[in-house]
């Protein structure tokens, strides 16, 4: 149905637009124009959400609302998203009820009325804590992540959506949950297959479109017609014919009841075929010069040919043109005069019948005219081919349909090739292997697998497609209490411990290129944190270019995050310093983040 066409073709056009970023380029299917539409405006919305969400973050954790500079199509939202959410922060900020203003239109109103009825300010205003009384009060689990340092996986990404937003699990997880197509419902979502395939029972994987009517697996009666139809197939009342006509090939054609002997005429009667019955003629008495044939037409004798004399001195024999001077029909296609007599000829298509009057429909597959298949109908044939192919301009070819081409790439995570008749999904060389849906290429933990060369000495992490060999040391006035951290062993100098930090941690993070920004992709703070504590981040090594920044979420919680995409794969290892400010004392912390970053592309 359109409906289904329109979902199809929206998902795949959502994908696009997760994969590239633009929706530039999208291949045109064979579904005409409802699917460009579709994939069209679902690309284009799903960037416009994706710039709006990012600016109603911006908003709420205070940064400022700044024009994009990569709005290259014209579907950002971003700044317009992040002025409106500020309105709704300061309508909460004053106390004053959360209401929808229309005036303001989508989706500048949805925006405000989201950020005036969230939660606490994610940017608390930073005071420095006074001196408790008492012991500090724990702050309690609820309050708190459980680690000191946590990377942050799809899971923990869902807390930035939008209030009241349903979450979008094909674009939280974009080609590990359906085999073709994800199409997003509310509070979930479900698995649809592109034209040509059919889901299977599982839900999540599709297979070619079966001709029933071909292979016998159709359910029609013997009285039924079979119609192969898009995963499936119909039964159809079969065609019946009117009385004097003959089912043939999947028309109805005359019958000659006068050539077949099923016609009613006696003697001295001869039949006369009409279309659809027939009719008896009185045999008459020919004229001198006709001779009756049997079916009672008078036929021109030609006594040129049949006297031994049959002219006088002075006179000759002209040839009759039977063809026209009979009054009956003589041939079923053409009739062809000849000296002294004629002959029938067959159109096309047809060879002339033993009677030398009719003709027969010729069955011209049985000479192998088609490359592949052919259907032989009435007075000609057809070819057509198998799927996977198309049927070349000569109309007997059938040649392969390059499906990566023509949009089946999309389906691969990696690269699509194109075989006869079909189409196979690619991984790279090394570091992947392709999963079981035949399309998704799985990274191989080369850690996991002893496969990596890294030495007794260093530690191996792996990436995606890859691995590293890390090396972890610990400096001067430092001992290794863990594999990943080092405690100040002594301070003999008070200045000196005020300035170094009281422990460093390492910690890796493996991602993928063209991550949507902002992303926070580090959460840091104390464990377990206190009443009162409150922190201030800093990245002090490795951020020369920019592409990070740091902020607070709130009094004792931060966030490492990813402000410029990163298109290429590279590597960076940052210093980040976390200055805890508890009970009147400073204390300094510093991770030692190592960030690599992958592509899965052509």
């Amino acid at each position: 149905s359109t409906r289904e066409l329109v979902e199809t073709c929206c998902a795949a056009g959502q994908q696009w637009a997760v994969l590239r970023d633009e929706c530039a380029g999208i291949p045109e299917g064979t579904e005409g124009d409802v699917c460009r539409t579709a994939q069209k405006y679902c690309c284009t919305s799903y960037l416009k959400e994706k710039s709006c969400l990012a600016g109603v973050l911006v908003a709420k954790e205070g940064g400022p609302c700044g024009a994009e500079d990569n709005d290259t199509c014209g579907v950002s939202l971003y700044k317009q998203c992040c002025d409106c959410c500020g309105l709704g922060l300061r309508v909460r900020a004053e106390g004053q009820p959360c209401e929808a203003i229309p005036g303001l239109g989508y989706p500048c109103s949805h925006a405000m009325l989201s950020c005036c009825e969230g939660q606490d300010p994610l940017v608390p205003e930073v005071r420095r804590p006074p001196e408790p009384e008492a012991a500090p009060r724990r702050v309690s689990e609820e309050d708190l992540a459980s680690q000191e340092a946590l990377s942050l996986g799809p899971e923990a990404e869902m807390a930035n959506s939008l209030p009241g937003d349903d979450q979008d699990e094909c674009l939280l997880l974009p080609g590990e949950l359906c085999q073709h197509l994800c199409v997003n419902t509310v509070g979930s979502y479900r698995c649809a297959c592109f034209p040509g395939f059919a889901l299977q029972d599982d839900g999540r994987t599709c297979r070619p479109d079966i001709n029933e009517c071909v292979t016998d697996l159709h359910t029609c009666s013997r009285g039924e017609h079979c119609v192969n139809t898009l995963g499936s197939f119909r039964c159809y009342k079969a065609l019946t014919c009117e009385p004097g006509y003959a089912l043939k090939d999947g028309e109805c054609t005359d019958v000659d009841e006068c050539a077949t002997g099923t016609h009613s005429c006696q003697a001295g009667f001869s039949c006369q075929n009409t279309r659809g019955s027939f009719y008896c003629q009185m045999r008459q008495r020919c004229m001198e010069g006709f001779l009756q044939d049997p079916e009672g037409n008078c036929v021109d004798i030609n006594e040129c040919t049949s006297l031994p004399e049959p002219c006088r001195s002075g006179f000759s024999c002209v040839n009759v043109n039977e063809c026209w001077a009979s009054p009956g029909r003589l041939c079923q296609h053409t009739c062809e005069n000849t000296l002294g007599s004629y002959r029938c000829a067959c159109a096309s298509g047809f060879l002339l019948a033993a009677d030398g009057r009719h003709c027969e429909d010729v069955n011209e597959c049985e000479a192998g005219r088609c490359s592949q298949e052919c259907a032989n109908i009435y007075g000609s044939y057809q070819c057509y081919c198998r799927q996977g192919y198309q049927l070349a301009e000569d109309g007997h070819t059938c040649t392969d349909i390059d499906e990566c081409a023509q949009g089946a790439g999309i389906l691969c995570t990696f690269r699509c090739v194109n075989v006869p008749g079909s189409y196979q999904c690619a991984c790279p060389d090394q570091g992947y292997t392709m999963m079981a849906n035949g399309r998704t290429c799985k990274d191989l933990d080369e850690c996991a697998l002893g496969t990596h060369n890294c030495s007794a000495a260093e530690t191996c992490f792996n990436i995606q497609g890859g691995f590293r060999c890390l090396r972890f040391t610990c400096p001067p006035n430092y001992v290794q209490v863990s594999e990943m951290r080092c405690e100040r062993a002594h301070c003999p100098d008070p200045a000196e411990c005020q300035a170094s930090p009281a422990r460093i941690t390492h910690h890796q993070l493996s991602l993928q290129t063209g991550l949507l920004v902002p992303a926070h992709i580090f959460r840091i703070g104390p464990a377990p944190a206190f009443a009162g504590d409150t922190i201030s981040l800093a990245i002090t090594r490795g951020n020369e270019e920019g592409y990070f920044i740091t902020r607070r979420l709130n009094a004792y919680t931060g966030v490492v995050t990813l402000q410029r995409p990163v298109l290429e794969p590279r590597d960076f290892a940052l210093d980040v310093e976390m200055k805890l400010w508890r009970q009147g004392s400073v204390t300094t912390f510093l991770v030692k983040m190592r960030i690599f970053f992958t592509t899965l592309g052509p």
